[in-house]
Protein backbone atom coordinates (compact mmCIF):
# COMPACT_ATOMS: atom_id res chain seq x y z
CA UNK A 1 0.00 0.00 0.00
CA UNK A 2 1.41 3.41 -0.99
CA UNK A 3 2.02 6.29 1.39
CA UNK A 4 0.80 9.88 1.32
CA UNK A 5 3.74 12.20 0.52
CA UNK A 6 2.37 14.88 2.87
CA UNK A 7 1.75 12.77 5.96
CA UNK A 8 3.58 9.50 5.54
CA UNK A 9 0.33 7.65 6.20
CA UNK A 10 -0.68 4.78 3.97
CA UNK A 11 -3.52 5.55 1.54
CA UNK A 12 -5.88 3.29 3.47
CA UNK A 13 -5.13 5.21 6.67
CA UNK A 14 -6.22 8.43 4.93
CA UNK A 15 -9.82 7.20 5.28
CA UNK A 16 -9.61 7.54 9.05
CA UNK A 17 -8.60 11.22 9.19
CA UNK A 18 -11.07 14.06 8.70
CA UNK A 19 -8.79 15.82 6.23
CA UNK A 20 -7.41 12.60 4.81
CA UNK A 21 -6.97 12.21 1.05
CA UNK A 22 -7.92 8.64 0.08
CA UNK A 23 -7.94 7.70 -3.60
CA UNK A 24 -11.20 7.96 -5.50
CA UNK A 25 -11.19 4.19 -5.99
CA UNK A 26 -11.17 3.75 -2.21
CA UNK A 27 -13.52 6.60 -1.38
CA UNK A 28 -16.21 5.99 -4.01
CA UNK A 29 -17.57 2.64 -2.73
CA UNK A 30 -17.73 4.04 0.80
CA UNK A 31 -19.49 7.16 -0.48
CA UNK A 32 -21.98 5.03 -2.39
CA UNK A 33 -22.66 3.10 0.80
CA UNK A 34 -23.69 6.35 2.50
CA UNK A 35 -25.97 7.26 -0.42
CA UNK A 36 -27.60 3.83 -0.42
CA UNK A 37 -28.24 4.07 3.32
CA UNK A 38 -30.10 7.39 3.11
CA UNK A 39 -31.50 8.04 -0.37
CA UNK A 40 -34.84 6.28 0.18
CA UNK A 41 -35.37 8.12 3.46
CA UNK A 42 -34.37 11.37 1.76
CA UNK A 43 -36.99 11.23 -1.00
CA UNK A 44 -39.85 9.51 0.86
CA UNK A 45 -40.98 12.64 2.80
CA UNK A 46 -41.21 14.49 -0.52
CA UNK A 47 -43.26 11.64 -2.01
CA UNK A 48 -45.58 11.65 1.02
CA UNK A 49 -46.09 15.43 0.95
CA UNK A 50 -46.64 15.39 -2.82
CA UNK A 51 -49.36 12.77 -2.37
CA UNK A 52 -51.14 14.64 0.42
CA UNK A 53 -50.94 17.95 -1.46
CA UNK A 54 -52.30 16.33 -4.63
CA UNK A 55 -49.37 17.48 -6.78
CA UNK A 56 -49.24 16.55 -10.45
CA UNK A 57 -46.60 13.99 -11.55
CA UNK A 58 -44.47 16.82 -12.95
CA UNK A 59 -44.60 18.82 -9.70
CA UNK A 60 -43.95 15.67 -7.67
CA UNK A 61 -40.75 15.14 -9.67
CA UNK A 62 -39.70 18.74 -8.99
CA UNK A 63 -40.26 18.27 -5.24
CA UNK A 64 -38.19 15.06 -5.21
CA UNK A 65 -35.49 16.70 -7.35
CA UNK A 66 -35.27 19.59 -4.88
CA UNK A 67 -34.98 17.10 -2.00
CA UNK A 68 -31.90 15.49 -3.55
CA UNK A 69 -30.21 18.69 -4.72
CA UNK A 70 -30.75 20.57 -1.47
CA UNK A 71 -29.61 17.60 0.62
CA UNK A 72 -26.38 17.56 -1.39
CA UNK A 73 -25.77 21.30 -1.03
CA UNK A 74 -26.49 21.35 2.71
CA UNK A 75 -24.11 18.41 3.16
CA UNK A 76 -21.38 20.38 1.35
CA UNK A 77 -22.03 23.35 3.66
CA UNK A 78 -21.61 21.17 6.74
CA UNK A 79 -18.41 19.58 5.40
CA UNK A 80 -16.73 22.81 4.33
CA UNK A 81 -17.68 25.65 6.73
CA UNK A 82 -17.90 29.28 5.73
CA UNK A 83 -16.36 31.99 7.98
CA UNK A 84 -14.44 29.37 9.96
CA UNK A 85 -12.70 31.02 12.91
CA UNK A 86 -15.27 33.84 13.09
CA UNK A 87 -17.36 34.29 16.28
CA UNK A 88 -20.07 32.21 14.58
CA UNK A 89 -19.06 30.04 11.63
CA UNK A 90 -21.50 28.44 9.18
CA UNK A 91 -20.95 24.68 9.06
CA UNK A 92 -19.64 22.09 11.49
CA UNK A 93 -16.71 20.75 9.43
CA UNK A 94 -17.72 17.25 10.58
CA UNK A 95 -18.31 14.14 8.43
CA UNK A 96 -22.11 14.14 8.30
CA UNK A 97 -24.77 13.59 5.65
CA UNK A 98 -27.82 15.85 5.49
CA UNK A 99 -31.18 14.75 4.11
CA UNK A 100 -34.91 15.51 4.21
CA UNK A 101 -36.15 14.77 7.72
CA UNK A 102 -39.04 12.47 8.70
CA UNK A 103 -39.44 14.52 11.90
CA UNK A 104 -41.48 17.13 10.04
CA UNK A 105 -43.67 14.71 8.06
CA UNK A 106 -46.75 14.62 10.36
CA UNK A 107 -46.89 18.41 10.58
CA UNK A 108 -46.12 18.85 6.87
CA UNK A 109 -48.94 16.46 6.02
CA UNK A 110 -51.38 18.55 8.03
CA UNK A 111 -50.18 21.80 6.46
CA UNK A 112 -50.14 20.40 2.91
CA UNK A 113 -53.68 19.12 3.31
CA UNK A 114 -54.93 22.43 4.67
CA UNK A 115 -52.78 25.09 2.96
CA UNK A 116 -50.62 23.41 0.24
CA UNK A 117 -46.82 23.18 -0.15
CA UNK A 118 -46.24 26.95 -0.23
CA UNK A 119 -47.27 27.19 3.44
CA UNK A 120 -44.70 24.52 4.38
CA UNK A 121 -41.92 26.39 2.61
CA UNK A 122 -42.91 29.74 4.10
CA UNK A 123 -43.00 28.25 7.60
CA UNK A 124 -39.62 26.64 6.89
CA UNK A 125 -38.04 30.08 6.48
CA UNK A 126 -39.30 31.07 9.93
CA UNK A 127 -38.14 27.72 11.31
CA UNK A 128 -34.70 28.19 9.79
CA UNK A 129 -34.40 31.57 11.50
CA UNK A 130 -35.35 29.94 14.81
CA UNK A 131 -32.66 27.28 14.27
CA UNK A 132 -30.05 29.99 13.68
CA UNK A 133 -30.98 31.59 17.01
CA UNK A 134 -30.76 28.20 18.72
CA UNK A 135 -27.28 27.74 17.24
CA UNK A 136 -26.12 31.14 18.47
CA UNK A 137 -27.54 30.62 21.98
CA UNK A 138 -27.17 26.85 22.18
CA UNK A 139 -25.61 26.84 25.66
CA UNK A 140 -28.53 28.76 27.17
CA UNK A 141 -31.28 26.82 25.37
CA UNK A 142 -29.88 23.31 25.72
CA UNK A 143 -31.07 22.89 29.31
CA UNK A 144 -34.73 22.91 28.18
CA UNK A 145 -34.16 19.73 26.13
CA UNK A 146 -32.59 17.03 28.31
CA UNK A 147 -32.67 13.42 26.99
CA UNK A 148 -36.06 12.85 28.66
CA UNK A 149 -37.70 15.64 26.64
CA UNK A 150 -35.83 14.88 23.41
CA UNK A 151 -36.78 11.22 23.75
CA UNK A 152 -40.45 12.07 24.31
CA UNK A 153 -40.42 14.18 21.14
CA UNK A 154 -38.75 11.47 19.06
CA UNK A 155 -41.17 8.86 20.47
CA UNK A 156 -44.12 11.06 19.48
CA UNK A 157 -42.69 11.48 15.98
CA UNK A 158 -42.40 7.71 15.52
CA UNK A 159 -45.91 7.02 16.83
CA UNK A 160 -47.45 9.76 14.68
CA UNK A 161 -45.90 8.26 11.53
CA UNK A 162 -47.46 4.81 12.00
CA UNK A 163 -50.82 5.68 10.38
CA UNK A 164 -48.96 6.95 7.30
CA UNK A 165 -47.06 3.67 6.97
CA UNK A 166 -50.19 1.54 7.47
CA UNK A 167 -52.22 3.57 4.97
CA UNK A 168 -49.39 3.22 2.47
CA UNK A 169 -49.20 -0.54 3.06
CA UNK A 170 -52.91 -0.67 2.21
CA UNK A 171 -52.29 1.20 -1.05
CA UNK A 172 -52.68 4.87 -0.12
CA UNK A 173 -55.85 6.59 1.07
CA UNK A 174 -58.11 7.42 -1.86
CA UNK A 175 -56.71 4.82 -4.24
CA UNK A 176 -59.20 2.57 -6.03
CA UNK A 177 -57.59 -0.59 -4.64
CA UNK A 178 -57.09 0.66 -1.07
CA UNK A 179 -56.94 -2.29 1.32
CA UNK A 180 -56.71 -4.93 -1.42
CA UNK A 181 -54.94 -8.22 -0.74
CA UNK A 182 -52.42 -7.42 -3.49
CA UNK A 183 -51.32 -4.26 -1.70
CA UNK A 184 -50.97 -6.06 1.61
CA UNK A 185 -49.10 -8.98 0.02
CA UNK A 186 -46.53 -6.72 -1.63
CA UNK A 187 -46.06 -4.56 1.48
CA UNK A 188 -45.61 -7.60 3.75
CA UNK A 189 -43.06 -9.13 1.35
CA UNK A 190 -41.08 -5.87 1.49
CA UNK A 191 -41.35 -5.73 5.29
CA UNK A 192 -40.15 -9.35 5.67
CA UNK A 193 -37.15 -8.72 3.39
CA UNK A 194 -36.15 -5.51 5.20
CA UNK A 195 -36.52 -7.13 8.63
CA UNK A 196 -34.62 -10.29 7.60
CA UNK A 197 -31.70 -8.31 6.12
CA UNK A 198 -31.53 -6.04 9.18
CA UNK A 199 -31.19 -9.03 11.50
CA UNK A 200 -29.34 -11.60 9.37
CA UNK A 201 -27.57 -9.54 6.73
CA UNK A 202 -24.01 -8.26 7.01
CA UNK A 203 -22.09 -5.38 5.49
CA UNK A 204 -23.70 -3.80 2.44
CA UNK A 205 -26.66 -6.23 2.62
CA UNK A 206 -27.64 -4.88 6.03
CA UNK A 207 -26.92 -1.24 5.17
CA UNK A 208 -28.95 -1.55 1.96
CA UNK A 209 -31.86 -3.49 3.49
CA UNK A 210 -34.48 -0.82 2.73
CA UNK A 211 -33.24 -0.26 -0.82
CA UNK A 212 -33.16 -4.01 -1.52
CA UNK A 213 -36.64 -4.45 -0.04
CA UNK A 214 -38.01 -1.67 -2.24
CA UNK A 215 -36.34 -3.07 -5.36
CA UNK A 216 -37.79 -6.55 -4.81
CA UNK A 217 -41.20 -5.10 -3.89
CA UNK A 218 -41.09 -2.99 -7.06
CA UNK A 219 -40.48 -6.09 -9.19
CA UNK A 220 -43.33 -7.97 -7.48
CA UNK A 221 -45.68 -5.01 -7.97
CA UNK A 222 -44.88 -5.03 -11.69
CA UNK A 223 -46.53 -8.46 -11.97
CA UNK A 224 -49.69 -7.01 -10.40
CA UNK A 225 -49.73 -4.10 -12.86
CA UNK A 226 -49.30 -1.52 -10.10
CA UNK A 227 -46.56 0.56 -11.76
CA UNK A 228 -47.34 3.54 -14.00
CA UNK A 229 -44.36 4.49 -16.18
CA UNK A 230 -45.92 7.58 -17.75
CA UNK A 231 -44.06 10.10 -15.48
CA UNK A 232 -40.70 8.75 -16.75
CA UNK A 233 -41.55 9.36 -20.39
CA UNK A 234 -42.45 13.01 -19.76
CA UNK A 235 -39.43 13.80 -17.55
CA UNK A 236 -36.40 15.58 -19.03
CA UNK A 237 -32.81 14.31 -18.86
CA UNK A 238 -31.39 17.40 -17.12
CA UNK A 239 -33.05 20.18 -15.18
CA UNK A 240 -31.91 22.76 -12.65
CA UNK A 241 -34.04 23.36 -9.55
CA UNK A 242 -36.76 25.95 -10.07
CA UNK A 243 -36.69 28.81 -7.56
CA UNK A 244 -40.08 29.63 -6.01
CA UNK A 245 -41.83 27.06 -8.22
CA UNK A 246 -44.28 26.29 -5.40
CA UNK A 247 -44.30 29.84 -4.03
CA UNK A 248 -44.12 30.91 -0.40
CA UNK A 249 -46.99 31.46 2.02
CA UNK A 250 -46.60 32.62 5.61
CA UNK A 251 -49.63 31.12 7.36
CA UNK A 252 -49.22 32.00 11.09
CA UNK A 253 -50.29 28.71 12.68
CA UNK A 254 -48.16 26.71 10.25
CA UNK A 255 -45.17 28.93 11.02
CA UNK A 256 -45.56 28.34 14.77
CA UNK A 257 -45.88 24.57 14.35
CA UNK A 258 -42.83 24.26 12.09
CA UNK A 259 -40.78 26.70 14.20
CA UNK A 260 -41.27 24.54 17.30
CA UNK A 261 -40.07 21.49 15.38
CA UNK A 262 -37.02 23.36 14.08
CA UNK A 263 -36.05 24.32 17.64
CA UNK A 264 -36.35 20.68 18.69
CA UNK A 265 -34.46 19.35 15.66
CA UNK A 266 -31.67 21.87 16.20
CA UNK A 267 -31.21 20.51 19.72
CA UNK A 268 -31.41 16.92 18.46
CA UNK A 269 -28.64 17.72 15.97
CA UNK A 270 -26.32 17.98 18.97
CA UNK A 271 -26.90 14.27 19.51
CA UNK A 272 -25.99 13.40 15.92
CA UNK A 273 -22.90 15.63 15.93
CA UNK A 274 -21.83 14.14 19.26
CA UNK A 275 -22.44 10.58 18.02
CA UNK A 276 -20.35 11.34 14.92
CA UNK A 277 -17.36 12.66 16.85
CA UNK A 278 -17.47 10.09 19.64
CA UNK A 279 -18.01 7.19 17.22
CA UNK A 280 -15.54 8.27 14.54
CA UNK A 281 -13.08 10.63 16.26
CA UNK A 282 -13.15 9.45 19.91
CA UNK A 283 -13.99 12.91 21.24
CA UNK A 284 -16.92 15.23 21.90
CA UNK A 285 -17.69 18.02 19.40
CA UNK A 286 -16.26 21.45 20.15
CA UNK A 287 -18.49 24.47 20.84
CA UNK A 288 -17.43 25.91 17.48
CA UNK A 289 -18.50 22.74 15.67
CA UNK A 290 -21.88 22.66 17.42
CA UNK A 291 -22.59 26.35 16.91
CA UNK A 292 -21.49 26.28 13.28
CA UNK A 293 -23.39 23.08 12.54
CA UNK A 294 -26.69 24.31 13.93
CA UNK A 295 -26.37 27.80 12.39
CA UNK A 296 -25.67 26.15 9.02
CA UNK A 297 -28.69 23.90 9.57
CA UNK A 298 -30.89 27.00 9.95
CA UNK A 299 -29.41 29.01 7.08
CA UNK A 300 -29.42 26.08 4.66
CA UNK A 301 -33.10 25.40 5.37
CA UNK A 302 -33.97 29.02 4.63
CA UNK A 303 -32.20 28.67 1.27
CA UNK A 304 -33.85 25.27 0.67
CA UNK A 305 -37.31 26.82 1.04
CA UNK A 306 -36.72 29.12 -1.94
CA UNK A 307 -35.89 26.11 -4.13
CA UNK A 308 -38.65 23.79 -2.97
CA UNK A 309 -36.43 21.71 -0.70
CA UNK A 310 -38.28 20.42 2.38
CA UNK A 311 -36.67 20.62 5.87
CA UNK A 312 -33.36 18.78 6.22
CA UNK A 313 -31.56 17.28 9.20
CA UNK A 314 -28.50 15.18 9.98
CA UNK A 315 -29.10 11.52 9.05
CA UNK A 316 -28.68 9.12 11.96
CA UNK A 317 -28.17 6.07 9.75
CA UNK A 318 -25.09 7.72 8.29
CA UNK A 319 -23.88 8.55 11.78
CA UNK A 320 -24.22 4.83 12.50
CA UNK A 321 -22.05 4.00 9.49
CA UNK A 322 -19.36 6.39 10.74
CA UNK A 323 -19.42 4.75 14.17
CA UNK A 324 -19.15 1.24 12.73
CA UNK A 325 -16.52 1.89 10.01
CA UNK A 326 -14.55 4.76 11.64
CA UNK A 327 -14.22 6.28 8.15
CA UNK A 328 -14.28 10.07 8.63
CA UNK A 329 -12.43 11.46 5.60
CA UNK A 330 -14.47 14.39 4.31
CA UNK A 331 -13.56 13.41 0.75
CA UNK A 332 -15.79 10.32 1.13
CA UNK A 333 -18.74 12.46 2.24
CA UNK A 334 -18.11 15.05 -0.48
CA UNK A 335 -18.30 12.29 -3.13
CA UNK A 336 -21.56 11.07 -1.54
CA UNK A 337 -22.97 14.60 -1.76
CA UNK A 338 -21.82 14.77 -5.39
CA UNK A 339 -23.75 11.57 -6.18
CA UNK A 340 -26.89 13.05 -4.58
CA UNK A 341 -26.45 16.26 -6.56
CA UNK A 342 -26.08 14.40 -9.84
CA UNK A 343 -29.18 12.30 -9.09
CA UNK A 344 -31.15 15.46 -8.32
CA UNK A 345 -30.19 17.17 -11.56
CA UNK A 346 -31.50 14.26 -13.63
CA UNK A 347 -35.34 14.35 -13.54
CA UNK A 348 -35.46 10.94 -15.22
CA UNK A 349 -34.02 9.50 -12.01
CA UNK A 350 -36.45 11.46 -9.83
CA UNK A 351 -39.36 10.33 -11.99
CA UNK A 352 -38.48 6.66 -11.46
CA UNK A 353 -38.90 7.23 -7.72
CA UNK A 354 -42.44 8.57 -8.26
CA UNK A 355 -43.48 5.29 -9.88
CA UNK A 356 -42.84 3.28 -6.68
CA UNK A 357 -46.27 2.03 -5.51
CA UNK A 358 -47.46 3.21 -2.10
CA UNK A 359 -47.67 -0.37 -0.79
CA UNK A 360 -43.93 -0.81 -1.48
CA UNK A 361 -43.07 2.40 0.36
CA UNK A 362 -45.32 1.42 3.26
CA UNK A 363 -43.66 -1.97 3.69
CA UNK A 364 -40.22 -0.32 3.69
CA UNK A 365 -40.96 2.68 5.90
CA UNK A 366 -42.95 1.02 8.69
CA UNK A 367 -39.70 -0.44 10.05
CA UNK A 368 -38.02 2.98 9.78
CA UNK A 369 -40.85 4.59 11.73
CA UNK A 370 -40.67 1.82 14.33
CA UNK A 371 -36.96 2.48 14.66
CA UNK A 372 -37.62 6.19 15.21
CA UNK A 373 -40.10 5.43 17.99
CA UNK A 374 -37.72 3.03 19.72
CA UNK A 375 -34.89 5.54 19.46
CA UNK A 376 -37.14 7.84 21.45
CA UNK A 377 -37.70 5.11 24.05
CA UNK A 378 -33.93 4.63 24.38
CA UNK A 379 -33.45 8.36 24.97
CA UNK A 380 -36.27 8.42 27.52
CA UNK A 381 -34.84 5.54 29.53
CA UNK A 382 -31.47 7.30 29.89
CA UNK A 383 -33.26 9.10 32.73
CA UNK A 384 -34.57 7.13 35.75
CA UNK A 385 -38.17 6.04 35.21
CA UNK A 386 -39.46 7.44 38.50
CA UNK A 387 -42.96 8.82 39.11
CA UNK A 388 -42.01 12.33 37.95
CA UNK A 389 -40.46 11.27 34.66
CA UNK A 390 -43.16 8.74 33.79
CA UNK A 391 -45.74 11.46 34.45
CA UNK A 392 -44.00 13.80 32.01
CA UNK A 393 -43.69 11.21 29.25
CA UNK A 394 -47.09 9.62 29.85
CA UNK A 395 -49.09 12.85 29.89
CA UNK A 396 -47.22 14.38 26.95
CA UNK A 397 -47.80 11.31 24.76
CA UNK A 398 -51.37 10.74 25.99
CA UNK A 399 -52.50 14.32 25.31
CA UNK A 400 -50.42 14.73 22.14
CA UNK A 401 -51.65 11.51 20.52
CA UNK A 402 -55.16 11.58 22.00
CA UNK A 403 -56.15 15.12 21.02
CA UNK A 404 -54.76 14.86 17.49
CA UNK A 405 -56.44 11.50 16.84
CA UNK A 406 -59.82 12.95 17.72
CA UNK A 407 -60.89 15.12 14.79
CA UNK A 408 -63.45 17.08 16.82
CA UNK A 409 -61.58 17.51 20.12
CA UNK A 410 -60.69 21.15 19.34
CA UNK A 411 -63.67 21.92 17.10
CA UNK A 412 -64.84 24.82 19.32
CA UNK A 413 -61.45 26.55 19.16
CA UNK A 414 -60.22 28.93 16.42
CA UNK A 415 -58.76 27.29 13.30
CA UNK A 416 -55.21 28.38 14.17
CA UNK A 417 -55.36 26.47 17.46
CA UNK A 418 -56.34 23.30 15.59
CA UNK A 419 -53.50 23.75 13.09
CA UNK A 420 -50.85 24.21 15.80
CA UNK A 421 -52.08 21.74 18.41
CA UNK A 422 -54.64 19.50 16.75
CA UNK A 423 -52.99 18.28 13.57
CA UNK A 424 -49.64 16.82 14.66
CA UNK A 425 -49.08 15.21 18.07
CA UNK A 426 -45.41 16.21 18.00
CA UNK A 427 -45.89 19.92 18.70
CA UNK A 428 -48.42 19.41 21.51
CA UNK A 429 -46.42 16.59 23.12
CA UNK A 430 -43.29 18.75 23.02
CA UNK A 431 -44.94 21.74 24.66
CA UNK A 432 -46.52 19.62 27.40
CA UNK A 433 -43.25 17.77 28.10
CA UNK A 434 -41.24 21.01 28.38
CA UNK A 435 -43.77 22.68 30.70
CA UNK A 436 -44.09 19.62 32.97
CA UNK A 437 -40.32 19.26 33.14
CA UNK A 438 -40.06 22.86 34.33
CA UNK A 439 -42.90 22.86 36.87
CA UNK A 440 -42.85 19.39 38.46
CA UNK A 441 -40.59 19.08 41.52
CA UNK A 442 -37.37 17.21 40.87
CA UNK A 443 -37.71 15.04 44.01
CA UNK A 444 -41.24 13.79 43.25
CA UNK A 445 -41.79 10.17 44.38
CA UNK A 446 -44.57 7.62 44.39
CA UNK A 447 -46.49 7.48 47.68
CA UNK A 448 -45.15 3.96 48.35
CA UNK A 449 -41.63 5.20 47.60
CA UNK A 450 -42.03 7.91 50.25
CA UNK A 451 -43.43 5.44 52.76
CA UNK A 452 -40.42 3.15 52.34
CA UNK A 453 -37.89 5.86 53.20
Amino acid sequence: MGKSKETGRTISQELFYVNGKPTVSQAFPLALQHVVAMIVGCVTPAIIVAGVAGLSPADSIILIQAALVMSALTTFLQLFPILKGAPVSIGSGLPVIMGISFAYVPTMQAIAEEHHVAAILGAQIIGGAVAVLVGVFIKQIRRFFPPLIAGTVVFAIGLSLYPTAINYMAGGVGSADYGSWQNWLVSIIVLIIVTALNHYGKGIWKLSSILIGIMIGYVVSLFFGMVDFSPIASASMFQLPRPLHFGLAFEPSSCVAIAVLFAISAIQAIGDFSATTTGGLDRMPTDEELNGGIVAYGISNIICAFFGGLPTATYSQNVGIVSSTKVVAKRVFAIAAGILLAAGLIPKFSSILTTIPYCVLGGATVSVFASIAMTGVKLITVSPMNYRNTTIVGLAIALGMGITQSNQALAAFPAWVTTILGKSPVVLATMIAIVLNLVLPKDMHLPEEEGSH
